[in-house]
């Protein structure tokens, strides 16, 4: 028989043992985000239904998205308050792919009807079309840096009746189908402004609206996880888009398609996810610098910005009186 270990054994055994712990999970947390991003096949999304209805599906990422879900052999509802607009991306949709997919178009304007207007409409419209994928991305964006004493009362009606309202009253239309025949997919687009960082200064309403489609998302999907239906919030960050006034992209702003093709991906898997591998690598720097840090840089940045905005408001309107 040996000796037993003497202590000092033992202690380098549980350091060991704790320095191994440590660095295993940023490892399987490294090794699961490859896998995620590059590496994990999408799933079959006809297998949750032959129709997919997308909200603000006209501009940005919303009409990329359409385009990646008739790729993938589904029919389209396209919702939208323009309908010249509507027609346009149903044209161009029926261009590419040709008359295989099946269009719908429905015309809503998200900040002028109630809630139960849009459930109605919604559950009308779409009655004996196999809905099995929702993508709840219309959305509205603030109107310059503000301080919330300075917004207005129209502005904040509608940023909470559209980011809130429209996400909500759609998914009430759509999921009693989804529940009947016990499968499906929502996904609701949010922000970075909401969870990517401690705060977002100067435009805390919309922060706010995009807050409560996380909570909404991440809730809702354990309500209905037994009953087949994913649910899932997806965080970009920025994306060369006219909501978020950015025309050109680059290394860390992808394009609406660029955007579009990753979001593809991860329908059906995490309830909280960022798609775009470079949105993801902004996420793990700001999660790493102190949250103080964040919050004055931030204000600072959306001060100067406000600056800006009041100097042009300003400028313009000397220019209207002149006229």
């Amino acid at each position: 028989m040996g000796a037993p270990p003497l202590a000092s054994e033992w202690l380098v055994l549980a350091i060991c043992t704790i320095g191994f712990l440590a660095i295993s999970k940023p490892i399987f947390t490294f090794v699961k985000w490859v896998w995620s991003n590059f590496l994990r096949p999408p799933k079959n999304l006809t297998t949750y239904g032959s129709w997919a209805l997308v909200t603000g599906s006209t501009d940005g990422i919303g009409k990329a998205l359409t385009f990646e879900l008739a790729s993938k052999g589904l029919n389209l509802v396209l919702v939208g308050r323009n309908p010249q607009k509507l027609q346009s991306t149903s044209n161009e949709i029926r261009e590419r792919f040709g008359e295989k997919t099946q269009i719908k178009i429905i015309v809503i304007d998200f900040e002028k009807i109630s809630g139960e207007e849009i459930e109605e409409q919604i559950r009308r419209e779409t009655e004996g079309l196999d809905v099995g994928v929702l993508v709840n991305n219309v959305g509205l964006s603030a109107k310059g840096a503000r301080f919330f004493h300075e917004v207005d009362s129209e502005s904040m009606d509608s940023l909470m009746n559209v980011n809130m309202g429209g996400v909500s009253w759609v998914t009430k239309a759509v999921l009693p189908g989804m529940l009947k025949k016990r499968k499906g997919a929502i996904v609701n687009i949010g922000s970075g402004a909401s969870v990517a960082v401690p705060s977002y200064p100067l435009f805390t309403v919309y922060a706010a609206t995009k807050a409560y489609v996380a909570m909404f998302s991440r809730s809702l999907g354990v309500e209905y996880k037994k009953h087949g239906i994913d649910i899932q919030c997806q965080i970009p960050m920025l994306v060369a888009t006219k909501l978020a006034s950015i025309r050109r992209s680059s290394f860390f702003v992808p394009s609406p398609k660029q955007y579009s093709n990753a979001s593809i991906r991860w329908i059906g898997y995490e309830p909280l996810c960022v798609p775009y591998w470079t949105h993801a690598l902004e996420w793990c720097i700001m999660d790493a610098l102190p949250e103080s840090l964040v919050d004055r840089l931030l204000f600072r940045y959306f001060c100067d910005l406000r600056k800006k905005i009041l100097k042009k408001e300003s400028r313009n309107a000397s220019l209207k009186q002149k006229s």
